[in-house]
């Protein structure tokens, strides 16, 4: 099969020939038929986070079933399904308790003396966040996929597998935004854009989006933002407080800095939550004002929205065929899997919601 292969950090990625195995006893063969790119995979390409090389990057998609394993239950051949490169056991402390997007048990994994399931010439590749989606196939664990409506476009459903599942599940599972609360939100990629229609779908009083492009004005009250903040052209954090008189409730850091973490926190009101949903370079650190802590503000992370993803995920198509989730604005362009560099490349220039692979 072709896939998107990254050899080394800072290369553009090369189309290659990968060989995939056969599905295992709890794996799922899946015929990819989209792939978002995602600004986390960027992360990896340029280093602000480690990964073995090479590998076939790519974690946003959606597809059909091909084939499952002998103990598969929850899928079957011809499914539409999303992946999900949150995998999850189903019976750790994170799972039993509720919280499925922090399992890490390697059970969903492979064990070393398995045979791999991706090569390349007869070496390993490392499997990229249980997924490697940038690829026309993908061998995963059944708790890395749910099905969904087949009457839901693919191109759509794709990005519900990471990006709209972060930013709508950081602010109703993350931080439970409750009706008539204020909620600024800083940057207006599709995780952003996403933790706004979240906060619109939980009936959030007003939304605050915030982008150094002032050309995602329009964008953002489109997916439920009731103010823009060109953050280019004045100090958001001071905007915010005087529009809101004191600060928001729920503040959504979407990029991945810790100057924009600082100023979620800076633009809470007493008794506010931060959430960072952006993945900030290791070793950047996040320098707070302590006394602000005397107010009761509080930081957090989200990792992948807190979802519960098989219950989530098609919750969310449902939402989308109703006209509450909106998934159509957000695809930017359409593209071809050996187009991936050009679209990392358009991402980089800022401006773009998402760009999706269509495969055929």
């Amino acid at each position: 099969m072709k896939a998107a292969v990254l050899r080394e950090v800072g290369k553009p990625l090369q189309i290659e020939d990968v060989q995939i195995n056969k599905p295992g006893p709890r794996e799922v063969l899946v015929r990819t038929k989209a792939a978002g790119l995602c600004h986390s995979d960027l992360h990896f390409m340029e280093g602000s986070y480690p990964h073995p090389l090479p590998a076939v990057l790519g974690h946003e998609s959606a597809g059909v079933v091909e084939a499952v394993g002998s103990e598969v239950r929850t899928v079957k051949p011809g499914d539409h399904v999303i992946t999900c490169l949150s995998a999850y056991c189903g019976h750790c402390e994170s799972c039993l308790t509720g919280r499925l997007s922090l399992c890490v048990s390697p059970e969903t994994k492979r064990d070393s003396g398995d045979e791999p399931r991706l090569t390349q010439n007869g070496a390993p590749l490392p499997q990229f966040l249980n997924l490697s989606s940038f690829a026309e196939y993908m061998l995963i664990h059944e708790h890395a996929c749910v099905s969904i409506r087949k009457d839901m476009p693919l191109d759509r459903a794709a990005l519900i597998g990471c990006s709209v599942m972060t930013g709508v599940g950081a602010a109703i599972h993350t931080s439970g935004v409750r009706p008539g609360e204020t909620v600024a939100v800083i940057g207006c990629g599709g995780v952003g854009l996403s933790a706004i229609n979240g906060a619109a779908i939980a009936g959030a009083g007003r939304v605050i989006a915030v982008d150094m492009f002032g050309s995602k004005d329009n964008l953002a009250r489109e997916f439920g933002a009731t103010d823009f903040i060109d953050a280019s052209k004045t100090d958001a954090v001071k905007e915010v407080l005087e529009m809101t008189r004191g600060g928001v409730h729920h503040a959504f850091e979407a990029i991945g800095l810790s100057k924009t973490a600082e100023q979620a926190f800076n633009m809470l009101r007493r008794g506010g939550t931060a959430n960072i949903i952006g993945m900030i370079p290791i070793g950047q650190n996040v320098t707070l004002p302590g006394a602000a802590f005397l107010g009761e503000k509080r930081i957090q992370g989200s990792l992948m929205g807190s979802n519960r993803f098989p219950v989530d995920m098609p919750r969310l198509v449902d939402f989308y065929m109703s006209g509450k989730l909106k998934l159509d604005e957000m695809i930017s362009q359409r593209i071809r899997l050996d187009q991936v560099n050009e679209g990392f490349a358009d991402m980089k220039k800022g401006g773009l919601a998402r760009s999706v692979i269509v495969f055929d």
